[in-house]
């Protein structure tokens, strides 16, 4: 007990550090987490989840995952496609993720609370064998 008492400072930066630590998960749980091809899959088979690809129309049409709906990123906080159930998965995708995660903070924000990212992008999806399609 002498030690705890004399070493106070010890136990102080153990728990700041421990809690530095734990932060970002207690804060964000899983929320804006970027998912794998294999997990994106999971959401939309078992969760009924929406895949959306943020790429521009001319991209789209060039390539994108089966099944995506396309909702450009400049048109994200206004689109008539977004499902109007708020609770279900929505995975995000464009060429590289970076729209994508951009887009996803801001469904959150309108209160798509599961809004993931897919890590990697199409190319991760591609990578994985996984089916695509082009626009005629």
């Amino acid at each position: 007990m002498n030690f705890l008492i004399e070493n106070w400072f010890l136990l102080v930066a153990a728990v700041v550090s421990g809690g530095m630590l734990l932060w970002p998960l207690l804060v964000s749980g899983s929320r804006g987490a970027a998912v794998g091809p294999a997990e994106a899959v999971q959401l939309i088979n078992r969760e009924k989840g929406v895949l959306i690809d943020v790429s521009e129309p001319e991209e789209f049409a060039k390539c994108h995952a089966a099944g995506a709906r396309n909702i450009p990123f400049g048109q994200i906080e206004s689109h008539k496609s977004l499902p109007s159930n708020k609770a279900l998965p929505l995975v995000l995708v464009c060429p590289t993720g970076a729209r994508a995660g951009r887009a996803a903070g801001m469904l959150r924000k309108l209160g798509y609370e599961k809004a993931r990212v897919l890590a990697g992008g199409l190319k991760a999806w591609r990578d994985a064998n996984l089916p695509v399609e082009k626009s005629a």
